[in-house]
């Protein structure tokens, strides 16, 4: 059994919809559920439910997320998906990059899964602002990633963070990228080789997915070129539906088109047309 600590505050959150379908939003590698409320409201927006459970090892710091493994991860999403599927049809899930191939890991082994959304899918750090040397050097770290020395060793993403929109990414840098509640600004070796080891593991259990995949990718992806969006698509085994985004970065459930991510996910799920805002009342002049 994995002992980890828990946040000092619940970071969870949960929207309850009207459709009877409901969406289980998951946040990256070194994130936190807080990055996925613009996609959760825009998608309870639709009628769907919403839920965003907290990665095991997350929310506290490095330490604490290098006591857990990517199955850890892997459990919490099953754990949460186990408590939305009571009470409502048909559960999708949704995940930015390291959250993404764990719902597909999920759909892999469940069945009952009504598909999944992958957003900016990483099997290796290769976009154009990853260095030289972390794209050279990582995969090779990733055996001796198990000694104490080399498991700590970090890195900062470096700006733009993941994001196009300048407001967001001058915000992220202003707060040394303490924006999102629980989230870090440095990734471990250490959980980067799980990431290593849960993407291989999609490989080898890709065939097994039946249920519909939607994959959505940003083309000047800053951090994983599209080719890992190719690979992914490649390895499954049911249908797929492919897009690439051309406004954008990797951080594409929260940068300049979030409302198209949030759209394209809602119309992957079934889910309703938008309500129609309400027309605006002016007020009758008063009598002279």
């Amino acid at each position: 059994m994995t002992h980890y600590l828990l946040p000092k505050r619940d970071l969870t959150f949960r929207l309850r919809g009207t459709s009877g379908k409901a969406v289980l939003l998951i946040h990256g590698m070194t994130g936190a559920p807080g990055e996925m409320k613009f996609l959760a409201k825009r998608l309870h927006r639709r009628g769907l439910s919403v839920a965003a459970p907290l990665l095991a090892g997350h929310g506290v710091d490095e330490e604490n997320l290098l006591k857990t493994t990517w199955q850890d991860w892997l459990g919490s999403v099953r754990e949460a998906y186990r408590a939305l599927r009571c009470d409502h049809d048909e559960v999708y899930l949704a995940g930015i990059c390291v959250g993404g191939a764990l719902g597909l890991a999920l759909a892999a082994e469940d069945p009952s899964v009504a598909g999944t959304a992958v957003y900016s899918m990483t099997y290796r750090y290769d976009g154009w602002n990853m260095k030289r040397w972390y794209s050279a050097v990582a995969p090779y770290a990733e055996p001796f990633a198990g000694l104490p020395l080399i498991r700590k060793l970090s890195f900062v993403e470096p700006y733009p963070f993941g994001l196009k929109d300048e407001r967001l990414r001058d915000g992220m840098a202003a707060t040394q990228g303490a924006v999102i509640p629980g989230a870090l600004d440095r990734v471990p070796l250490g959980a980067m080789a799980e990431m290593h080891r849960l993407s291989d593991h999609l490989d080898v259990v890709g065939r097994l997915i039946h249920q519909p995949t939607l994959i959505l990718h940003a083309q000047d992806d800053d951090m994983s070129h599209p080719r890992n969006a190719y690979r992914l698509k490649k390895a499954l085994g049911g249908p797929v539906e492919l897009h690439l985004l051309d406004d954008c970065y990797h951080m594409i459930h929260v940068d300049r088109q979030r409302d198209l991510v949030g759209d394209l996910t809602a119309d992957f799920c079934g889910a309703p047309p938008a309500p129609a805002p309400e027309p605006r009342r002016v007020a009758e002049p008063a009598d002279a």
